[in-house]
């Protein structure tokens, strides 16, 4: 499981989203925390957008971000609460800008703006 001091908005990490059902995004991936620290701390659970290699971006569903060194896209409509012990390995922070592209997206796709 995660160390706690990692478990910041805008960390990546290696999760396991199965078991799943229908169209949700599935199999171990790299995945964004997105929730606020004091709660990724304080819960037991965090809640993550998926990264994914397929597809085209389409804004705001989909955006493009860096991950590991190549282009990525965040799957914003996939959003989700976790366990923490779907989380595996931390992979890296993501820039502030990529952050910021996932947070408007998010606005959008939770219709928040």
């Amino acid at each position: 499981m995660a160390t706690e001091s990692k478990l910041k908005r805008g960390s990546v990490y290696w999760v396991n989203l199965d078991p799943t059902q229908g169209s949700e995004i599935k199999k171990v991936r790299p995945c964004v925390l997105v929730g606020a620290a004091p709660l990724n701390q304080a819960r037991r659970t965090v809640l993550v957008v998926p990264l994914s290699r397929a597809g085209v971006a389409k804004p705001p569903i989909t955006v493009r971000v860096r991950c590991m060194d190549q282009e990525v896209r965040a799957v914003c409509d996939q959003i989700r609460a976790i366990d923490k012990t779907r989380l595996s390995a931390w992979i890296e922070e993501m820039s502030k800008e990529d952050l910021e592209s996932i947070s408007k997206a998010l606005k959008q796709v939770l219709a928040l703006s």
